[in-house]
C-alpha cells in the first residue's frame, strides 16, 4: 500500500477536485482519511507523486488509488506552495479538477488504506477540509464559475439528454444565483450549440418538457464569443 512519508525538505503532491451534478444538487469527491496526520478528516483524493512518475501519471494514479474511478480527463488548475501548508513540511501541490456525470454510475472503492472510504459531498456542506483543501475547493469552484460564463462546460455535468429547465438549473447551482428564465432558453438555443431531439421527458407528473442534446461538434466550430448570464 501507500507509504506514508515523514519529515521532508520539498516535495510535490497532487490533489483532485472533481465536480459531479446529481438529484439536483453540484458535488465534490471526497475522501476520509485513515492516516496521519488529519486522520479521520474529510479531504480531496491527494497524494505524494513518485519521484520517477509525471504530473500527469501521477493524478490519474493517485485518483484511482483513493477512489476506484478511472479514465477520468482531469486539467491542471492551480499551484498550492504556502510554506506552512503542510506539516511534515515544505509540500508543493499540484491541483487538477474535472466535472464528470454521475447517472449513479460511478462506482467508488479505494485501493490502498491511506483512504478510509470515498463519497460524493454537496459542496454547501462541507466541514472543515483537511490541510488546505478548503482554499483549494473554493479556488476551484471560482474557476468553474469563471469558466461557465464563457465555455459550454456545464454539459460534462448533464446527462446526454436533457430539458432547458434541468440545464438552468444546473447553471443556478453552479453561479448560485437566480437567472431570468426568458433570457435564459433565448440565449442559449440562440448560441445553436443544442440540438432539439424529437422527445420529451417520460415518467413525469407534470407537462413533459422537450428533451435537447449538446452539439459538440457544431460548438467546436462555431462558438468562439463569450457567454454572458445575467439577470
Amino acid at each position: 500500500m501507500i507509504e506514508v512519508l515523514h519529515k521532508i525538505d520539498s516535495v510535490f503532491t497532487i490533489d483532485c477536485v472533481i465536480f459531479g451534478f446529481d438529484e439536483g444538487e453540484l458535488k465534490i469527491l471526497m475522501i476520509e482519511r485513515n492516516e496521519e496526520p488529519y486522520k479521520n478528516w474529510w479531504a480531496l483524493p491527494g497524494y505524494y507523486v513518485g519521484q520517477d512518475e509525471g504530473i500527469d501519471h501521477a493524478a490519474e494514479r493517485i485518483l484511482y488509488e483513493l477512489t476506484g474511478l478511472r479514465d477520468i480527463y482531469m486539467e491542471q488548475l492551480y499551484t498550492f506552495g504556502d510554506v506552512h501548508r503542510h506539516p511534515n513540511g515544505r509540500v508543493i501541490t499540484v491541483a487538477y479538477y474535472a466535472m464528470i456525470r454521475l447517472n449513479g454510475q460511478k462506482d467508488l472503492k479505494p485501493v490502498t488504506n491511506y483512504a478510509r472510504k470515498a463519497f460524493w459531498a454537496p459542496v454547501n456542506e462541507l466541514p472543515e477540509l483537511a490541510y488546505d483543501h478548503s482554499q483549494i475547493f473554493k479556488k476551484s469552484l471560482e474557476k468553474v464559475r469563471r469558466k461557465i460564463s464563457y465555455q459550454p462546460i456545464a454539459f460534462e455535468l448533464l446527462p446526454e439528454k436533457f430539458t432547458l429547465t434541468q440545464l438552468q438549473h444546473l447553471y443556478e447551482v453552479i453561479l448560485n444565483k437566480k437567472l431570468d428564465k426568458r433570457n435564459f432558453r433565448k440565449k442559449m438555443l440562440n448560441y445553436g450549440i443544442l440540438r432539439e431531439l424529437n422527445e420529451k421527458q417520460r415518467g413525469v407528473s407534470y407537462r413533459a418538457a422537450k428533451l435537447y442534446k449538446f452539439d459538440r461538434k457544431k460548438y467546436m466550430k462555431l462558438f468562439q464569443k463569450e457567454l454572458s448570464f445575467s439577470r
